[in-house]
């Protein structure tokens, strides 16, 4: 980690004087392990430290340059907002420097439109959890970034993450006063036996084509609200073998983070969100279900790298920021612990009529429902408008709803549910089950994946329903006040389910069922 001998001091005060930007009265500095940021103006000058780690380097001229070119190839498909180009800092015959001057190249930078630093994601949930919407539109962005991200072939890949969990090993050692070496050594020996049993799926999923060239670095430092839209931003550049990886594993840094932060709700919102704006319900071999037995490493490895980072960069700083950082590095230590906590997955079915609000209770208690980040969501009327190849608020005809279809829509439940509970992860049904054989259908799949089954059944009033039916907007449920009045002719037979009220207010009704589940 001992840094090059390319002098960069001359530079960095160059950069550091607002006379020598324009439009710029002040400069704020940003020091990162790899790079410094100066903002100035309406802009932000970026250059890359003379360092060199063990999968970085940028000790010479060249190799920053290169790397800047690189910064703006990545990152203008996922945010041409930001970016503008790659820029010479040089030194002019009267050898003062200058920006993009005609003198002798001393130093490279990226040129970049400066957005408002509250408006990262990093800083907006310091104030409050991102909305639904918010989320949703956080999750559909990285499923589109991913499907557009070119595939890579599993090798190395598979070979670097077994070298990811070296890195681990000896940085523990290398910080053991932020590592303690108990704690480390065992996570060393748990991480180790998992990418042993998750190899081979690793493997299977990269032949399905989940390697890619993706983000690599999406945290939520990295993204930033314009216009009210998320945009991720500063892309790793320096290697692609680094941002090479299963689209899972770049996904677990947006989710471990929310998750470090606290937002396990959002954490749970996005996770469920991006399964289904990825999946494909017709093609069971192309899925992430399967996947998800990755995840828990995956999550683990995202946070042991911020902890890592986290801990190196107290040779950047002065050493009063020193106690903070260590703190944070423990933070994050203690994040990727509990990644790879073994939680038995639990199965839970929420049914009832139209309107009782089963979609709004799953999601309201996903998140504290087994391992990190909580429960994935399985809606029958998702599972529907994908069987047809619609969008989701997309209003079906009559004729996707016989009985040949409905049983299908059901056999997707149950089979989905098992796949997932097999991963490890705990799964929420979320459909009418009006039929006796439907509930007894879904209590068999949890008996025979040998997991904890729990039946909610929801009920309100008439005029509740069809009230909260009728003001749906945007919604995967076509039903209307006449489905609700159908519904309500049907033989259920006895619900031998937890039965709940749910007439009421929805976090009056949440309460009722996290109570009665013991949650």
């Amino acid at each position: 980690m001992a840094p090059a001998t390319a002098p960069q001091a001359g530079v960095i005060d160059f950069l550091s004087n607002p006379d020598n930007h324009k439009g710029a009265t002040t400069i704020q500095r940003i020091d990162t392990h790899a790079a410094i940021i100066f903002l100035a103006g309406p802009y932000a000058i970026k250059i890359k430290r003379a360092v060199k780690y063990p999968f970085l380097d940028f000790s010479t001229l060249e190799k920053r340059h290169q790397a800047c070119v690189h910064e703006i190839e990545v990152n203008q498909a996922n945010a041409p907002q930001i970016y503008i180009s790659t820029v010479a800092i040089t030194r002019q015959p009267d050898n003062k420097l200058q920006i993009d001057g005609t003198g002798k190249v001393i130093e490279w930078a990226v040129l970049m439109h400066r957005f408002d630093e509250n408006q990262t994601l990093e800083k907006i949930v310091e104030i409050a959890p991102l909305s639904d919407s918010l989320s949703n539109s956080l999750a559909r962005e990285m499923a589109l970034i991913h499907e557009r991200a070119p595939r890579r072939p599993a090798t190395p890949w598979i070979k670097n993450l077994r070298q990811y969990l070296n890195h681990n090993t000896n940085d523990m050692a290398r910080y053991s006063k932020v590592f303690p070496i108990r704690q480390a050594n065992r996570l060393t020996t748990e991480s180790i036996a998992n990418f042993q049993q998750i190899k081979h799926l690793l493997e299977q999923r990269a032949k399905a084509g989940h390697v890619r060239l993706c983000h690599g670095d999406a945290h939520l430092g990295n993204i930033v609200l314009l216009d009210g839209k998320p945009v991720f931003f500063d892309a790793i550049e320096f290697s692609d073998d680094i941002a090479t990886s299963d689209v899972l594993y770049d996904l677990a840094f947006l989710l471990m983070d929310l998750w470090h932060r606290r937002q396990h709700r959002t954490a749970n919102k996005v996770f469920n969100r991006y399964l289904i704006e990825s999946q494909d319900n017709r093609n069971a071999d192309n899925d992430h279900y399967s996947g998800l037995a990755a995840l828990p490493l995956f999550m683990m490895m995202r946070a042991m790298i911020r902890a890592r980072v986290t801990a190196a960069r107290c040779a950047f700083v002065p050493e009063q920021q020193h106690a903070g950082l260590i703190a944070q590095a423990k933070e994050y230590f203690s994040t990727a612990r509990h990644c790879l906590k073994n939680t038995p997955p639990r199965l839970i079915a929420i049914g009832g009529l139209s309107g009782t609000g089963k979609s709004t209770i799953a999601a309201s208690i996903a998140a504290d429902i087994g391992r990190s980040p909580g429960a994935v969501i399985i809606r029958s009327d998702i599972i529907r408008k994908k069987l047809f190849n619609t969008k989701e608020t997309d209003h079906l005809p009559q004729s996707a709803y016989t009985s040949q279809t409905h049983q299908l829509v059901y056999e997707q439940l149950n089979t989905l549910a098992a796949r997932i509970l097999q991963t490890g992860q705990s799964v929420i049904i979320d459909a009418v089950f009006a039929r006796q054989n439907e509930r007894d259908a879904i209590s068999n799949t949890s008996q025979t994946a040998g997991v904890p089954f729990s039946g909610i059944w929801l009920s309100a009033p008439e005029h509740i329903l069809i009230s909260r039916v009728s003001s749906r907007r945007n919604d995967a449920s076509d039903a209307d006040e006449t489905i609700v009045k159908k519904q309500l002719t049907y033989d259920h037979g006895p619900i031998s389910w937890i039965k709940i009220d749910a007439s009421g207010k929805p976090d009056d009704i949440t309460e009722s069922v996290i109570t009665r589940l013991k949650l």
